[in-house]
């Protein structure tokens, strides 16, 4: 059995559920408590060294990336096919899940002030210095660094919402004026890359933007979205603790 290492509220963790639950395949969840550092533990860097969530082992072997990872499950279990089925089609798909990591950053200015930022500012300055030291990747340290001791203003959100309507709301809006979904006629892994975006989007960051008067297109996208079964079953959640 598959097993799947990842967090409820996290963005990448979410589209690995969704594929997995997409596909009908049964797998072994272990939630990592970021909170606690668990995903810069000894054991779990072992399985990742990168020291991000999600990771899935199957057959033993770890992988990491969530688009990586769900092209990967599509390869191996073809039914029901969540890739474009013409090359031009599985270049455009790659290029949205390219372009929608890559604005991760304007997202985690948002989630880490909730549940990140409340243990991360409780730390000592040495404690600080030895959390630093077990995170892998400098742009994670730095984003560590922020939410303890400089979180993010409200003008560095501002600009992360603008860039967020803009570059990615848009820009869905734009593509899907030829088509129901993202990448072709056919629901794909390019709008399982966007849906967490968009949970949060209309969540909590901009919801009077994925609505009919704004986005329209994205508000239709989103509802037909939200009516798979498979979306349920991943369970995407609230962010945010009522």
């Amino acid at each position: 059995m598959m097993v799947l290492h990842h967090g409820w509220r996290s963005s990448a963790s979410r589209r690995v559920r969704l594929c997995l639950e997409e596909k009908g395949l049964h797998y072994e969840g272990h939630v990592v408590d970021m909170g606690k550092m668990q995903h810069h533990s000894p054991d779990y860097l072992k399985i990742n060294p990168l020291g991000v969530i999600p990771t899935l082992i199957d057959d033993g072997r770890p992988l990491h990336e969530s688009g990586t990872i769900c092209e990967y499950l599509d390869e191996t279990y073809p039914e029901p096919p969540l890739r474009p089925d013409t090359p031009y089609g599985r270049a455009e798909m790659r290029n949205w899940i390219r372009h929608i990591d890559g604005l991760i950053h304007n997202l985690i200015i948002f989630n880490w002030r909730h549940h990140l930022q409340k243990v991360a500012e409780k730390w000592s300055d040495a404690e600080l210095a030895e959390k630093l030291k077990s995170i892998p990747s400098k742009e994670r340290q730095e984003s560590w660094l922020r939410v303890a001791r400089k979180p993010y203003t409200e003008e560095e959100r501002a600009a992360a919402r603008a860039k967020l309507t803009h570059q990615l709301l848009d820009k869905m809006e734009d593509a899907l004026k030829s088509s129901d979904w993202l990448a072709g006629k056919a629901y794909s892994i390019a709008d399982i890359a966007a849906a967490p975006f968009v949970k949060r989007i209309d969540e909590e960051i901009a919801p009077d933007e994925v609505t009919p008067a704004k986005h329209p297109r994205v508000a239709e996208w989103w509802a037909k979205l939200q009516e798979r079964p498979a979306f349920m079953r991943a369970n995407f959640g609230p962010f945010l603790e009522s």
